[in-house]
């Protein structure tokens, strides 16, 4: 078996923050802001975005596989330029516009590409990490993988399609309890709710993503291609309206004074004291 290399792809001392890399046929996606977990920032959300097109464009390429490097898979939205960009309201509105526009135009990629993507999961999967993951065709995660839908914890509404996505996959009834209460799953629960296509340990995971790059590659891509696309017009048709929808939602959110104590709270360590303004 041939397994494709996340440590080479996952250079630390290249500077860009997304990297690219294509082996036997499998673009792999690289995260690579370790330090910060692979927080989102408007550069990674630019740069993941120029590298979904990459992967789209590029003949040789039959599967994609998106990861994180270090020891998460994405912690979600960069609090620190949340904060940096904390200023009047209409500061924040346009901070909070900007990089959920983005993110909608990263989710909006994955679902459109018509190629297999698998979400490669080691380890945290926050926010909208969770809910780009949500987003691929495939979720493959280590047994030490966590998923937490954070954004109700410093004010925000679920950005990166997260409430469609989740909704289409369990339902209204526990997306509600995810998404109202922030409640953090541990890799079990979430394959239990159906969130997972394998759930595996640590070190077992290259290898099983491994095994499933190579039995998509293996599969005719164009009958791929038209599966992948009459699954979007069965169970995704309402995507593109509800990303614009909840981008003007996180640019009011970004206005309130509970949006700025729930990051200034979350940078020191203590709990938000909201007070509904």
């Amino acid at each position: 078996m041939t397994t494709f290399d996340i440590t080479q792809t996952a250079n630390p001392a290249q500077s860009k923050k997304v990297l690219f890399d294509v082996q036997h046929a499998v673009a792999i996606i690289t995260l690579n802001d370790p330090t910060s977990l692979n927080a989102l920032h408007s550069d990674m959300i630019a740069e993941l975005s120029a590298a979904l097109d990459k992967a789209l464009y590029d003949a040789q390429v039959k599967v994609i596989v998106l990861t994180g490097a270090g020891r998460a898979f994405c912690s979600g939205g960069d609090i620190r330029e949340m904060v940096a960009a904390l200023g009047t309201p209409q500061d924040s509105a346009h901070m909070a516009y900007s990089l959920a526009d983005g993110l909608g135009e990263v989710v909006r990629k994955i679902r459109k590409i018509n190629k297999p993507i698998i979400a490669r999961i080691n380890g945290t999967a926050a926010g909208a990490g969770m809910n780009i993951a949500l987003a691929c065709d495939f979720r493959v995660a280590s047994d030490d993988a966590k998923f937490l839908q954070a954004f109700v914890n410093i004010g925000l509404v679920p950005d990166a399609g997260g409430i469609y996505l989740l909704t289409q996959l369990i339902g209204a009834a526990k997306t509600t309890q995810l998404v109202m209460l922030g409640e953090l799953l541990d890799a079990k629960t979430a394959q239990d709710l159906g969130l997972l296509h394998r759930l595996v340990p640590a070190d077992a995971l290259d290898a099983t993503v491994t095994q499933l790059t190579e039995r998509l590659c293996a599969l005719p891509t164009l009958a791929l291609a038209a599966i992948k696309q009459s699954i979007n017009q069965v169970a995704y048709t309402g995507l593109a309206a509800a990303l614009e929808q909840e981008t003007i939602y996180q640019a009011q959110m970004a206005q309130t004074q509970d949006f700025q104590e729930g990051v200034r709270a979350f940078l020191q360590k203590r709990p938000a004291q909201f007070v509904g303004r």
